[in-house]
């Protein structure tokens, strides 16, 4: 896969939009016009000398410190588009062991500079951006840590390499009869080491868990030494290790070798698209059957504005024409409620799952029939493809950004309504109109994530494209913090999220926080900036 320098995934793949989806957005947010794009050879010749002294594991090329100078949160993009990166780092590691990881962390104490780990490259909180800093800077890539180290099949547990992306975790795995089963929407490109520094949850954690459940044990390379972590199955022995070092996002090391429990392939695996008739229909039935603990691999609902715009976005337009007709046939309105789930496992436990969610479903309103089967499958074929719109849309002067919380039920509404209203009136101030839409995914008995996508338009000039996106995302992240929901379910903290952390951890958990990093990390050069905010101490 050739990988694009400046935006999401694959450079030859493209997203394309219905014309009847493009005239949706438009009726909302007006007509847009988008800005102009660096080149990459414009952005090389702006890379300044580096100030990191040699070693043979550092290249210091300019195209390589571009390539790991941003992730993929919007302020990346901007900076990747514009070619104002302002920061990049000054050299970039491609360790292929634990070894010479430890070797990078040794040096960066000896010369006196920072280090930024670096898996997949998808952050979207500003994880792998550096600051400005009067020290030299390091990117480690672990990208060439990709392996399958070991597979224990009587314990099932998996040793890999902390780099490896998802594809090369479930092809290695699923040749020796296994999966991970771990598929967040970066899964293409995103990697262990990564998922379990942000904490990362999958689109199947009904069946499998979150990564936190995955993740069985390790090795970290900390600038005091290593720290290898058992693989004990449970364990009253103090606080967990793994628990302590989970979405520390390199503040404390590094992971180099991850131990992750696998699960043997399904026999079946399965997803449906139903239709429920409204909102307060969808969320009862989605709650019913998580708290009766159905089983099933995955479970989302979109709300009716989300419903609307992925019929748009995902389809072309007789097949548009077509569902409508037949949902308004079904009885089904405009406020109809996309509902899509999947069950995984022995034919058996699937036709018993099965029966179970559809008579919840139906006792609910729900309608799937002749599309349910039809459109899960096209469901899952494109169920990483989401972020390649952004791309597309870009192109035209069509922003689009994402965020994410989670809260429990009783607080599931009033959230998301809270959240959808100030990011509809974020830009009232410039007469823009934004388009938002919800969808309830990764749900729980005791409540669940909220998932909000924006679109809005590119304003005249890149500064004021970035104004107006602070406005929307601090408007939103104000409103995350004060309603007893987390800043991030899924995303992992980072540089954006970290102003809103302590609203969660409180002063007392955020002292703890920051005693930790000092404690593996005294000089401040691990990932500063992330996690804890420069500058700021709670002592």
């Amino acid at each position: 896969m050739g990988r694009r320098w400046n935006g999401w995934g694959d450079e030859n793949y493209t997203k394309e939009v219905s014309a009847h989806g493009r005239e949706l957005i438009h009726s909302i947010i007006g007509k847009p016009q988008p800005l102009p794009s660096a080149t990459l050879a414009d952005v090389m010749a702006r890379v300044p000398a580096s100030r990191l002294p040699q070693h043979p594991l550092i290249v210091t090329a300019e195209e390589d410190r571009v390539r790991h100078a941003r992730g993929q949160s919007f302020p990346d993009w901007l900076a990747m588009h514009s070619g104002e990166f302002g920061v990049f780092p000054d050299g970039v590691a491609y360790p292929e062991t634990s070894a010479q990881v430890r070797e990078l962390l040794d040096f960066a104490v000896q010369n006196d500079f920072e280090v930024i780990p670096y898996g997949g490259g998808t952050s979207v909180a500003g994880h792998i951006t550096p600051l400005a800093s009067q020290r030299a800077i390091l990117t480690i890539d672990m990208g060439r840590m990709n392996q399958l180290m070991d597979l224990n099949e009587e314990s099932q547990i998996a040793t890999f390499g902390a780099g490896t992306p998802g594809p090369l975790v479930e092809s290695q795995l699923r040749a020796r009869g296994y999966t991970l089963g771990h598929y967040p929407q970066s899964w293409e490109l995103a990697t262990l080491g990564g998922w379990i520094a942000s904490r990362s949850s999958g689109q199947q954690s009904l069946r499998y868990g979150r990564i936190e459940q995955m993740f069985a044990g390790g090795r970290m390379e900390t600038l005091h030494g290593s720290l290898d972590i058992p693989t004990i199955p449970a364990s009253s022995a103090g606080p967990d290790m793994r628990e302590v070092t989970m979405g520390t996002e390199g503040r404390m090391g590094i992971f180099t070798e991850v131990k992750v429990r696998v699960s043997r392939i399904a026999d079946e695996e399965k997803f449906f698209v139903y239709f429920m008739p409204d909102w307060k229909a969808a969320k009862a039935a989605v709650r019913e059957l998580v708290q009766q603990r159905v089983p099933m691999s995955m479970m989302r609902v979109s709300n009716a504005k989300e419903s609307k715009a992925h019929a748009h976005l995902g389809t072309k337009e007789s097949q548009f024409k077509a569902l409508d007709r037949f949902l308004r046939f079904r009885g089904l309105d405009d406020n109809r409620c996309m509902l899509t789930f999947g069950v995984t496992g022995s034919k058996f436990q699937n036709k018993a799952s099965l029966k179970q969610i559809r008579k919840v479903l139906k006792s609910h309103g729900g309608v799937g029939g002749v599309i349910a089967n039809m459109m899960g499958t096209i469901w899952a074929e494109g169920r990483f493809k989401f972020p390649y719109l952004r791309e597309t849309t870009w192109e035209e002067g069509i922003a689009i950004d994402t965020l994410e919380t989670s809260t429990d039920w009783d607080n599931v509404d009033q959230l998301l309504n809270d959240v959808e209203t100030a990011l509809e009136t974020a830009l009232k101030d410039e007469n823009e109109e934004v388009m938002v839409f919800t969808h309830l995914s990764h749900l729980y008995s005791q409540g669940c994530s909220i998932y909000t996508t924006y679109f809005f338009r590119c304003a005249d000039s890149y500064d004021q494209t970035f104004t107006r996106w602070q406005k929307l995302k601090g408007a939103a992240s104000e409103v995350i913090a004060g309603h007893r929901a987390t800043i991030s379910h899924q995303h992992g903290v980072g540089k954006d999220h970290a102003p809103y952390l302590e609203a969660e951890k409180g002063k007392l958990g955020m002292r703890v926080l920051q005693t930790l990093s000092e404690d593996f990390d005294p000089d401040q050069r691990l990932n500063p900036g992330t996690l804890l905010q420069q500058g700021k101490s709670y002592k």
